[in-house]
């Protein structure tokens, strides 16, 4: 699958993490979506490259799984770091 279907899959598993782990992110939706392309194209590229998991095409479970993972692991991560940023004001 290529960069563009991983932008794809990256926004709607954004939104879908948005969706897993509610709560108010600083930056709102859009910022969430973003977060979910990066992190789709981040669980694609972990995936594939490091552990040899074939990510298959569009529509294989694999590959939303992946991109529903990498989103989590990225928002996970921003609220921690923005949290952090907004405690200090």
């Amino acid at each position: 699958m290529g960069i563009l279907g991983w932008i794809i899959v990256g926004g709607l598993m954004g939104a879908l993490a948005k969706a897993i782990m509610p709560g108010n992110d600083p930056g709102g939706i859009i910022v969430t979506i973003i977060i979910g392309i990066v992190g789709g194209l981040l669980g694609g590229f972990i995936g594939s490259a490091l552990f040899g998991v074939s990510t298959g095409g569009f529509f294989d479970i694999r590959t939303w799984l992946i991109a529903l993972v990498g989103a989590l692991l990225l928002l996970g991560i921003y609220r921690v770091v923005a949290g952090r940023r907004s405690v200090r004001h």
